[in-house]
């Protein structure tokens, strides 16, 4: 069962704020005024190591003690809140699931991203309150795919308008061919995948791609080697790096605004089994 983070953040956020305002509102002007008629009664009170300090204090978890529900959302508020706003606006960490981003993510790749690289977004139901900016080609996006709950991260292929084609594999943007540069084929000796450096517009980026899979049409009909499409107004197209083993725009279509989540910009642990102990060495930017 996927479980909404955000969702769960709000209401716990919500519920501390209500139980928070309740107690100000109704029930702390009470345990002040107790509070004050003690401190009369003590007029040392405020010295430590007094009886009046002691006396005190002891009444007041006797008569003014703040109910332990109250308590609890008045120390958690805070947190939540915090919680609620770096997570909502600034910067959320999310972990990788699949290998549809190979190489340039991998499985248990642990990563950052920027939620107001697109525009400041309400929590929970996406909707964008002020524009920052725009996805560019070439960045990888944190977003909904269409009917879909679960988080994907892909790589943006197409803006809206944009012509993509794929011609044995080769990608081509507004008719220009992006540029690939064979790095290596492994394993050697007779090799069953390929990488390469592809560039789209100023992004150079890594890529794998395999010699020996065939893959019939996808759900949309399209043969995901050989196709040719516009982005349509408001969408983005949608692409993994491991291009052989991604379920992406090809299979589920094109990504409207509304579901954009925010752009991916770095990698801060590898952590690859709850058993296995967490790495540094894939810190950095993502490219």
């Amino acid at each position: 069962m996927d479980i909404d983070f955000s969702l769960v953040l709000v209401l716990a956020t919500g519920i501390a704020f209500v139980l928070w305002l309740v107690d100000k509102l109704l029930f702390a002007p009470g345990r002040n005024q107790v509070a004050k008629r003690l401190q009369a009664r003590y007029p040392q009170w405020e010295q430590g190591g007094t009886d009046d300090r002691r006396q005190y204090e002891q009444a007041v978890q006797s008569q003014a003690r703040q109910p332990v529900l109250f308590e609890y959302a008045s120390s958690f508020l805070p947190v939540l809140a915090i919680v609620l706003v770096l997570r909502s606006f600034i910067v959320e960490p999310f972990q990788i699931p699949s290998a549809s981003m190979v190489p340039t993510l991998e499985v248990g790749d642990f990563i950052l991203v920027n939620k107001f690289a697109y525009g400041l977004r309400l929590p929970v139901v996406g909707t964008r309150v002020m524009e920052v900016g725009e996805p560019q080609r070439g960045d990888v996006m944190v977003f909904f795919p269409p009917d879909d709950k679960r988080y994907f991260i892909k790589r943006v292929i197409g803006l809206p308008g944009d012509r993509v084609e794929i011609r044995d594999k080769r990608l081509m943007i507004n008719g220009e061919v992006a540029n690939q540069t064979l790095l290596a084929e492994l394993p050697a000796g007779k090799p069953s995948y390929q990488l390469y450096k592809e560039q789209i517009g100023l992004v150079e980026h890594a890529i794998r791609t395999e010699l020996y899979k065939p893959r019939g049409r996808t759900p949309l009909g399209y043969d995901p080697d050989n196709l040719s499409l516009t982005v349509k107004p408001g969408h983005y197209f949608m692409m993994g790096d491991n291009r052989d083993n991604s379920s992406d725009s090809r299979f589920w279509g094109q990504v409207p605004e509304h579901n954009v989540v925010g752009k991916a910009f770095a990698i801060w642990m590898h952590w690859d089994s709850f058993f296995s102990i967490p790495s540094f060495k894939r810190v950095g930017m993502i490219e």
